[in-house]
């Protein structure tokens, strides 16, 4: 069983910070890429930034230059600093972990999501 659980979620005025975690636990042998994910309100989910294993990254050009991915292998643990918030960042933030599994499978793992609200 893995389990994906992420944290950090808050309400924030325009140009504040906010720091999400996500960490993978269960039966892991290794975790492969993870990143962070979004839902607005009435819009489809997308990719903000992702980290494979290697620590190269990948970000939403609507967040390059604000928002920072970093990990911790030995954790499973996945962040993202998020600076001069903008109000068009409120979504739920949802980790995607890859995890090599008790079945020595790589399969994905989705978290419940985790609340960020910006306001003006």
């Amino acid at each position: 069983q893995v389990r994906v659980v992420e944290s950090g979620g808050d309400l924030v005025q325009a140009g504040g910070s906010l720091r999400l975690s996500c960490a993978a636990s269960g039966s892991i042998f290794s975790s492969g890429t993870m990143g962070w994910y979004r839902q607005a309100p009435g819009k489809q989910r997308e990719l903000v930034a992702d980290n494979t294993r290697a620590a190269n990254t990948n970000y939403s050009d609507s967040v390059k230059g604000r928002f920072t991915i970093s990990r911790d292998n030995a954790q499973n643990t996945v962040y993202l600093q998020m600076n001069s918030l903008k109000p068009e960042d409120t979504a739920v933030y949802s980790c995607k972990a890859e995890v090599l599994n008790f079945y020595y499978r790589w399969e994905d793992y989705w978290g419940q999501g985790t609340q960020v609200t910006v306001s003006s």
